[in-house]
């Protein structure tokens, strides 16, 4: 492994001056830094991640708080970290993943230990216990996804009002009448997480003012919860001619007791989903669909995170457009 004083003797320069190089606690010339740098790729020098940590009071990691909860569909939440760790990687950082249930415990825990640098927080629920806590240290840090309040905060997330909107304004424009949500498991809606609530809230919203009656249904559980689920929607709702399916794991069966009550897709149901691309073009009707921007999700919050670190980002929110594909399961209202 090269050493410093390697890098030194072969630039011709001390020991101390590769040291201010790395760390510009010192003015050097523009000729000594090139000098210092070309040695520095002609050896392949790394330094020490510790040494480096330590002369410049930085852990170089990235905290990513991801609760995996048995109602989430972890691999969403997964696409996302590898995003970040990914784009982490090449800003120089690593990331601790904390996967438990803690809640302000795991900020208190991070914020006095040293443990990272910054934060990124995701299943971010409207009135998040953890967010008083970010707001009261300096310790950089931004969400992927969308509280009521957001003052004091940095954001990114799709724009899950708009992704409802979108999804309700598809089926009416191809004359549907009467829509069936099949929403996440119960859990979620009860923490008030913010995607879902947001989805919901923004497809009720364009449903009134398009004269579309809606009928939502939180849907965990199996097979046999989500097949009740839906029977009890038909039951109840006979003309139903459109689903959103807010839910990856309902997406099958869904397809499934549609296929067995005889009703075809698309010709007289039709089917929107809000779910990965894979989850869309895989099922065995490719699905009408908007797509979950996990990758640029986890790319644009470390991103902002970088750049709080270093001074140059303000709290904002930045929401993604959401992207409607047109596939097999829509059609005309039979």
């Amino acid at each position: 492994m090269v050493t410093l004083a390697e890098v030194a003797q072969h630039a011709g320069v001390s020991a101390s001056t590769v040291s201010y190089v790395l760390s510009g606690k010192r003015p050097i010339s523009a000729a000594t830094r090139l000098q210092v740098e070309q040695s520095i790729r002609e050896l392949g020098y790394h330094p020490n991640a510790g040494a480096r940590a330590l002369a410049s009071s930085r852990s170089n990691i990235i905290a990513l708080m991801v609760p995996l909860r048995t109602d989430m569909y972890v691999p969403v939440m997964m696409e996302i970290a590898i995003a970040v760790a990914t784009t982490a990687r090449a800003h120089g950082y690593d990331v601790l993943l904390l996967t438990g249930e803690e809640g302000p415990e795991a900020v208190r825990r991070v914020t006095g230990s040293g443990l990272a640098d910054a934060m990124i927080l995701m299943d971010v629920e409207l009135d998040d216990e953890r967010l008083p806590l970010l707001r009261g240290v300096d310790q950089p840090s931004v969400l992927i996804g969308l509280p009521a309040d957001t003052s004091g905060l940095t954001c990114v997330d799709l724009d899950f009002r708009a992704t409802g909107a979108m999804c309700v304004e598809h089926l009416a424009m191809l004359g549907h009448r009467d829509i069936a949500v099949i929403g996440e498991a119960p859990a979620v809606y009860e923490r008030h997480t913010g995607f879902a609530e947001r989805t919901l809230d923004g497809l009720r919203s364009r449903a009134r003012e398009l004269g579309i009656r809606v009928l939502h249904r939180p849907c965990g559980g199996g097979y046999d919860a989500i097949a009740a689920i839906v029977t009890r929607i038909l039951d109840e709702r006979p003309g139903t001619s459109g689903f959103v399916v807010q839910n990856e794991q309902a997406v099958e069966p869904l397809l499934a007791l549609l296929r067995r009550q005889g009703r075809a897709v698309p010709e007289d149901v039709s089917v929107v989903a809000i779910c990965p691309e894979q989850v869309a073009v895989q099922a065995s009707v490719r699905l009408t669909s908007v797509s979950i921007p996990a990758q640029e999700m986890g790319r644009q919050a470390v991103e902002r995170l970088v750049a709080k670190i270093d001074g140059r980002d303000t709290d904002e929110v930045s929401l993604i457009a959401p992207e409607l594909t047109v596939r097999a399961s829509t059609g005309s209202a039979p």
